[in-house]
């Protein structure tokens, strides 16, 4: 018989360690030939800007995007404003 999961609710995330981090970053930056991360760097993903992501903590992370959600909002405001 098979073992049901528990739902354990919310997950606690934590930052990368150092290394972690490192292969992370090398992974990124030094695609191996033919893997999914060299096709994406080929179709133009920025591969930099996903290891500064990669560098903050998951609360720095998540305030960055709840920072440039609140300016998106206000960009929405204005243009309905505007309308």
């Amino acid at each position: 018989m098979a073992k049901r999961r528990k739902n354990r609710g919310m997950r606690t995330v934590r930052p990368l360690t150092p290394e972690q981090l490192a292969r992370a970053e090398d992974c990124l930056l030094h695609p191996a030939r033919g893997s999914r991360i060299e096709a994406a760097r080929k179709y133009g993903v920025d591969l930099k800007l996903l290891v500064e992501q990669l560098r903050l903590t998951p609360a720095e992370r998540a305030r960055k995007l709840e920072l440039g959600s609140m300016a998106l909002e206000q960009v929405r405001g204005t243009a309905r404003r505007r309308a």
